[in-house]
């Protein structure tokens, strides 16, 4: 009987806990939410201010905030700003960052902005990475994702290298991840497009994950968090860079 007892006074305190835990949380991301928002413009004019400056590498990105780094300490924080990084350390050469990601875009902002603008820089870089459709999980649609998601990728280089989603981690919203990736797979597949398992390596990190690799918001990563994604990319990006030096070479 006291055993018992113990046990629905450590249940209480445990659900106790997680209830002030989770209200915590909330509070401080509707606090974040209007701090990340003023990064977007700072964001932006650092990526186009780096864009301009040359490179032996060009290396560009399809994305959304995310790539843009909103929830950094800095622009170059962004799982984009480490790739950049990690190819200059590896090549030893000066590269070229043309973030050409739009905060808060769908899959189809990638179709009518982001692809206008990689046809704009006058030459196929030897790099691109893709990381879009966590916007288009607000208002799912699987219908459209899989259709818009299908017209951006026939219309890629065949080496871009694609994320799939990262973990959403608490339903609604990671029931509907599984489905977009399912499709995503798919339309990478059909025209031998490379994916990285953003999502596995996202999802590994647990509770522990949402409280230290998340900004306030609890939706961008934080600079640990885009560490984390630099890393799901990084063993395509150095394929890709042994193909691009060697013919070189």
């Amino acid at each position: 009987m006291r055993a018992r007892l113990w046990g629905v006074v450590i249940a209480a305190v445990g659900a106790i806990g997680v209830a002030v835990w989770v209200a915590w949380l909330r509070g401080r991301r509707e606090h974040w939410r209007g701090v990340l928002s003023d990064a977007i413009p700072v964001n932006s004019t650092y990526w186009r201010d780096l864009g301009s400056k040359p490179g032996e590498i060009l290396y560009a990105a399809i994305g959304d905030s995310a790539a843009q780094g909103i929830g950094a300490s800095r622009p170059a924080h962004s799982y984009v700003g480490f790739i950049a990084r990690h190819l200059r350390s590896r090549t030893t050469r000066t590269v070229r960052v043309a973030n050409l990601s739009v905060s808060g875009g769908t899959v189809r902002t990638a179709i009518d902005t982001e692809l206008p603008l990689l046809a704009a820089l006058g030459h196929e870089p030897d790099v691109i990475t893709v990381s879009i459709g966590a916007n288009d999980i607000a208002s799912w649609d699987p219908e459209r994702f899989d259709r818009d998601i299908r017209e951006l990728f026939a219309a890629l280089p065949s080496h871009a290298i694609v994320a799939d989603l990262p973990s959403f981690y608490f339903l609604p919203g990671e029931r509907k991840v599984l489905v977009a990736n399912r499709l995503l797979r798919a339309a990478a597949a059909d025209v031998g497009l490379e994916v990285v398992d953003l999502h596995a390596i996202t999802n590994r990190q647990g509770l522990w994950g949402v409280s230290t690799q998340f900004a306030g918001d609890l939706f961008h990563p934080n600079d640990r968090g885009y560490a984390l994604w630099a890393r799901a990319f990084t063993a395509a990006v150095d394929r890709r860079m042994d193909l691009v030096l060697g013919e070189r070479d």
